[in-house]
């Protein structure tokens, strides 16, 4: 891997948006059952959040792809290839879907980790909710 793209996914872990950091809270250290990494390298991509042992990967989206449709469209094509060719699903929230319902969110994620690891016996822990 380039020491540039390493050095930019490194940035990327420091400098989370307050969408991603809230939504990193919630789902760190295996609180839906499986493991989540940060800033996951697949390609020449860099995904929020990637849990290896079931292929799932979340994208939290920015004021930015509201506005140029082209590019949110390009993502979403980039999505579907890459569960194509990898069986890598990718989950893509808005910053305000995590902001103002973060619990609805959660439950999207818990639902798809269950259909991608049917027999997971973990309940999703929400501590102090």
């Amino acid at each position: 891997m380039d020491t540039k793209f390493k050095q930019f996914q490194k940035e990327l872990r420091k400098n989370m948006p307050l969408p991603e950091a809230v939504l990193w809270q919630a789902i760190r250290a295996k609180q839906l059952g499986v493991k989540f990494r940060r800033q996951y390298t697949i390609g020449n991509r860099i995904l929020d959040f990637y849990s290896p042992g079931i292929k799932l990967g979340i994208e939290i989206d920015g004021e930015s792809h509201f506005l140029d449709k082209k590019s949110r469209e390009e993502e979403i094509k980039r999505d579907k290839e890459l569960e194509k060719q990898q069986g890598i699903k990718i989950l893509r929230f808005l910053n305000p879907e995590i902001t103002k319902n973060l619990e609805g969110v959660l439950q999207v994620i818990w639902e798809e980790i269950k259909k991608r690891q049917p027999l997971s016996k973990f309940p999703p822990r929400r501590e102090g909710r």
